[in-house]
């Protein structure tokens, strides 16, 4: 089994790591010539919307999925006339665009925050007067941690905000007062069949996510999985999808979801007993789905913008280094330690000493 992935960097990396022992063998499609997956996989150079490097992409390969959600749709629907992709490209239709999501989540029984479409001014003076403030104004497509967003507080940041976001069409979203951000992982296969991790707890700074913690037997972990299930049997999902929500009290308020692998998710290469990433090159290569049961206490710290040694590192008890290949810049993840322990204070100590290194939350 040949798969091809559309983009190289650390998502296809850790597909490719996985998949490889399972017999696997990859080709990505990256602009770049030293995208980081190129270590582990072979490379087709050249743009996501370049028919001739798509044709030998699928030449190459017996199914295509992607690292990264802003995959061209046209890309992805040419490439189905030639070869499956999963997840397919209706979905990436849904998860490219805020106001198609929210109002997905909504139409089937999930839960969100207060939202309204603005593609002027006026319509972001309207929807304020709906929604009240504070609010977040985000641009409708584009955009990841945090990029691509506008917190507004008072009435007279709206032409500044607007200003912003490059007077794109966005929506208006209700600032929620939440207890916690939590995120479902979740693989699904060709058969639809389904496999829950367990609840990852998410602390954000920044826009970007700087450490999550697996939380087995979450009393939220139900309601989670029936607003997961309810998405992925609606869009005939295929491979892993990640869903993020803002818990307050017992509710959960769906943000959005990612049709791919997740940073929240990361913590499963040592704390699973399947990873996200096996289960991802599973499901699109239709394969029985592994069991994501936790082994031990799971968790992973992000490395942001700079890089500490192996040593530093692999020093402290119950962490684990993986690199992606990258040259340290400011705001770039870089690397991330997973952490498995055998208590929640053995994990708690863990990420204590390693959000001291550099790049860690501090």
């Amino acid at each position: 089994m040949k798969i091809g992935i559309l983009g190289g960097g650390q998502l296809a990396r850790m597909i490719a790591l996985a998949g490889i022992p399972l017999g696997a063998r990859f080709v990505v499609l990256d602009p770049s010539a030293d995208a980081g997956a190129t270590e582990c996989a072979d490379l087709v150079q050249g743009q996501y919307d370049d028919t001739a490097a798509l044709d030998a992409l699928a030449a190459q390969v017996d199914v295509v999925t992607y690292e990264f959600e802003n995959v061209p749709q046209a890309s992805a629907r040419y490439l189905a006339q030639k070869v499956p992709v999963y997840p397919a490209a209706d979905v990436l239709e849904v998860a490219q665009d805020r106001l198609n999501e929210k109002t997905l989540f909504n139409q089937l029984g999930i839960e969100t925050p207060p939202f309204a479409p603005v593609s002027s001014l006026a319509e972001l003076e309207a929807a304020v007067a709906s929604i009240g403030l504070p609010a977040v104004l985000k641009t409708r497509t584009q955009g990841y941690d945090g990029k691509g967003q506008a917190v507004i507080k008072t009435a007279d940041q709206l032409a500044e905000a607007w200003q912003s976001i490059g007077e794109v069409p966005a929506i208006l979203e209700g600032f929620i007062q939440f207890d916690r951000e939590v995120s479902m992982i979740a693989a699904r296969n060709l058969n639809g069949d389904i496999r829950f991790y367990p609840v990852s707890e998410n602390d954000h700074a920044g826009g970007i996510l700087r450490v999550a913690r697996a939380r087995a037997g979450d009393p939220i972990t139900p309601l989670a999985q029936d607003y997961t299930a309810k998405l992925m049997e609606h869009l005939n999902y295929v491979g892993v999808i990640a869903v993020e929500y803002f818990q307050r009290g017992d509710q959960l308020l769906a943000n959005e979801f990612a049709p791919r692998v997740h940073n929240s998710g990361h913590w499963t290469i040592e704390g699973a007993e399947c990873s996200q990433f096996e289960n991802h090159v599973r499901a699109v290569a239709n394969l029985p789905l592994g069991s994501t049961d936790p082994v031990g206490f799971g968790a992973m710290v992000n490395l942001i913008g700079d890089l500490p040694s192996a040593d530093q590192i692999l020093a402290i008890a119950h962490c684990h280094a993986h690199f992606y290949g990258k040259d340290p810049r400011p705001g770039r993840k870089v690397a991330h330690i997973g952490i498995r322990a055998n208590t929640e204070a053995e994990r708690e100590s863990a990420i204590t000493a390693a959000n001291q290194l550099p790049g860690a939350k501090t």
